[in-house]
């Protein structure tokens, strides 16, 4: 703020006691008046009292200064700390700075215990999903001893079983996901083949073909997230194709990997909001399978590796997906 702003502010606030003083002035003129007191006696006393008072106002002003350069300087601090506030003048303002010590206290213990119920809400639905491995892989062995015709349904429910569990641990560990980061160079087709294998039993259950080219290129990011990424993607695929083939491949000169499926596609007026987290759009609300939170974590986990992520579809025809590794936004002529 201009130091002649900030001085307007200062009269503002001692507009009253300026006024008083006018007033006295005033008085003091008219009683010398009446008296027939000689004006060079007048002008000595005003004269002395204008310096003494402008002293006191300069004085004032410095004060009023300092105290408001201290409190703009806890503007951006005084969420965390409130030591460095100005020392009160007066019974009001200690009274203000009393309050606001007791709404400090207050949020600090309010934070504490957000942070405590979420650590327990987080150990508990950590300790879930690892116990509810056990009886998932109970089941998987008790299904391969049937007879592989009458499993096939069952053993296709139970894999949505573990990557819905799976989905919502990662859901767990997004927000300390910069604590898990392992950021170095590695193979991209390593990785695609990695989420591939896992989700082989769903391509062959459902008879979907996959065309996977093969690409010799390393990429800089998180082998284990970016698993979880294309997994996800997988399934959104295999969700949404019940014949015909998905494609992985990976443009070299931009850069990118591309996953394509011959499957229903997205509504154009959808694509916009297919990021948010519970939107499930039409086919959603179609065909009740989506949940919403799929392409949500995956936005969320690609911005944290600065990988952008671009989708475009058309009803009846499929839907393109594209992780982008170079450090560059995407851009529309692309596709």
């Amino acid at each position: 703020m201009s130091v002649l702003k900030l001085f307007l502010n200062f009269a503002k606030r001692y507009r009253l006691v300026a006024v008083y003083y006018s007033l006295i002035f005033f008085l003091f003129i008219s009683i010398f008046y009446v008296c027939s007191i000689p004006f060079q006696a007048v002008w000595y006393a005003l004269l002395l009292s204008g310096v003494i008072g402008g002293f006191f106002l300069i004085y004032s002003f410095i004060q009023y200064s300092i105290k408001y350069r201290l409190l703009k300087e806890q503007e951006g601090r005084v969420l965390y700390d409130l030591d460095g506030l100005p020392e009160p003048f007066g019974e009001i303002e200690m009274i203000y700075q009393e309050l606001l010590k007791d709404l400090f206290l207050e949020k600090s213990n309010a934070q504490i215990n957000v942070i405590n119920e979420r650590k327990e809400l987080y150990d508990y639905y950590t300790m879930w999903l690892h116990q509810i491995k056990t009886p998932i892989a109970a089941m998987r062995l008790l299904l391969q001893s049937e007879e592989e015709k009458d499993t096939c349904a069952l053993r296709l429910e139970l894999f949505k079983i573990e990557q819905y569990a799976q989905m919502a641990l990662q859901y767990l560990r997004i927000g300390e996901m910069s604590n898990d980061l392992v950021l170095k160079w590695y193979p991209l087709e390593n990785i695609v083949k990695q989420a591939v294998r896992n989700y082989s039993t769903m391509f062959i259950l459902k008879k979907i073909a996959l065309e996977l080219s093969e690409f010799h290129v390393n990429v800089l990011t998180d082998e284990r997230w970016m698993v979880f990424v294309i997994e996800q993607l997988l399934s959104n695929a295999l969700k949404y194709t019940n014949e015909g083939k998905i494609c992985i491949q990976y443009d070299k000169t931009n850069e990118i990997l591309l996953i394509k499926d011959s499957g229903i596609g997205i509504a154009k007026e959808d694509l916009p909001r297919v990021f948010e987290r519970g939107f499930t759009g039409y086919n959603g609300r179609e065909n009740k399978k989506a949940t919403g939170i799929g392409l949500y974590l995956c936005k969320q986990i690609l911005d944290k590796l600065a990988h952008p992520i671009h989708l475009s579809s058309k009803v009846g025809e499929g839907t393109t997906v594209a992780l982008f590794f170079h450090r560059e936004e995407l851009k529309e002529d692309i596709f």
